[in-house]
């Protein structure tokens, strides 16, 4: 398996995050062309209370977010908009994610959780892999492949509108602190 997920947070079992997490994860990797036997991910699945203790040990932001991502390696590119390098086989790094914060975003999105939880993974599997969105173009370039991700699963683009289009990248639209 790809992923290793725990879960400290019981909902999570009922939500089905070891299966979201290791079919996000697999589709990510395979859509840049990358062996999903080749890595290691590991999943925290926990509640608010846990990914903000961790978020105010790693960023200094002492409030919940939706998902956290620590890479094994920085993998960034210098050159903006830019595709990382592919990463050596092995370990890519580890993953948090809240459940509470993740329910509240996909019932104010009118979502399916489990959509939501896919996207995220899917955004954490990627910063892991060196993607990031502080600057517009990479966040424009990491913006597309989860879209692009997400449609070949079957899963809407979270970043269109009403009409279908894709809406313009703001950094931080998301919200996601991946």
């Amino acid at each position: 398996m790809l992923t290793d997920t725990i879960v400290e947070h019981d909902p999570w079992d009922a939500a089905g995050l070891p299966e979201l997490a290791e079919a996000a994860a697999r589709a990510a990797l395979m859509h840049l062309g990358l062996d999903p036997g080749a890595h290691e991910i590991a999943v925290l699945g926990c509640d608010d209370a846990r990914i903000a203790a961790l978020n105010a040990e790693f960023r200094g932001k002492p409030d919940p977010t939706n998902v956290l991502s620590w890479p094994a390696e920085d993998l960034a590119p210098e050159p903006s908009g830019t595709r990382p390098p592919p990463p050596a086989p092995g370990e890519l790094g580890d993953i948090a994610i809240a459940f509470e914060t993740c329910a509240k975003e996909a019932g104010a999105g009118g979502l399916p959780l489990a959509d939501h939880v896919t996207h995220l993974v899917i955004h954490a599997v990627l910063h892991l892999l060196g993607y990031d969105h502080v600057r517009d173009a990479d966040a424009t370039l990491m913006e597309r492949l989860e879209a692009d991700i997400l449609c070949k699963m079957g899963l809407a683009d979270p970043y269109a509108d009403e009409a279908g289009q894709t809406a313009p990248w703001e950094t931080g639209q998301t919200g996601n602190d991946g």
